[in-house]
């Protein structure tokens, strides 16, 4: 069953937003963790957030696969809660948000390490809890690093292909996003569809991008 372009364009971008607003919190709390703490096992955190970077897409959507399975405790809790990720739309998020992560992480990573700390010492001596100092002085100071890193993570997520079909597959209309759908219309040689879906990559993509480093442009003038 064939879906209009347009919509799948637009599923994944709604798919793409769900990701990044998912996976932006976490990103947050881990990026500060590794850019203000020394901490036994840090090294094996580091590697755990690289390592979607580093193995095949298709690898780490097969570890989720796994990990989501009926016999994973992950997936017998989820059974039991009645909750279905496998193949369904909340698989794609998951991918998104897996392989996004780490480009999140070391954007915001990079944008903590640069804030001048003495601002943050100063609030503290006036009495501010440490929560108050993270959300009033360090998370404004970052909120340039924030919003490249919402752009960057969002880019990535429109471009995931590899996990996505492992632990989501393909499905018309419910899991199919614009890569997975760029590469059935090249396998079965619908090479019009698959240039319009390139296009609107495209477009998605290089907006996304194109923002991000004119924000980073602006904030290195400034």
């Amino acid at each position: 069953m064939d879906v209009p372009l347009w919509s799948t364009a637009l599923f994944t971008a709604l798919m793409g937003l769900v990701a990044t607003v998912v996976a932006l919190p976490l990103a947050l709390g881990v990026a500060w963790l590794l850019a203000r703490h020394h901490f036994p096992g840090k090294p094996l955190v580091e590697t755990l957030v690289a390592l979607p970077l580093v193995l095949p897409p298709v690898a780490t959507g097969y570890l989720l696969l796994q990990m989501l399975g009926a016999d994973a405790v992950v997936g017998r809790l989820l059974d039991a809660l009645g909750i279905e990720v496998v193949f369904t739309w909340k698989a794609v998020v998951l991918a998104m948000v897996v392989m996004s992560l780490p480009l999140l992480v070391l954007t915001l990573r990079t944008g903590f390490e640069q804030i001048d700390r003495r601002y943050e010492q100063v609030a503290a001596t006036l009495g501010a809890s440490p929560w108050r100092v993270w959300l009033t002085v360090t998370l404004p100071l970052a909120r340039r690093s924030v919003v490249v890193a919402a752009l960057l993570g969002f880019a990535r997520a429109l471009g995931e292909f590899g996990a996505t079909i492992v632990v989501a597959g393909g499905i018309p209309g419910q899991t199919q996003t614009l890569a997975v759908a760029m590469f059935t219309f090249i396998e079965s040689g619908r090479d019009a569809e698959a240039r319009t879906l390139l296009w609107m990559s495209l477009a998605l993509a290089g907006l996304s991008v194109l923002a991000a480093q004119l924000l980073q442009r602006r904030g290195g003038r400034s």
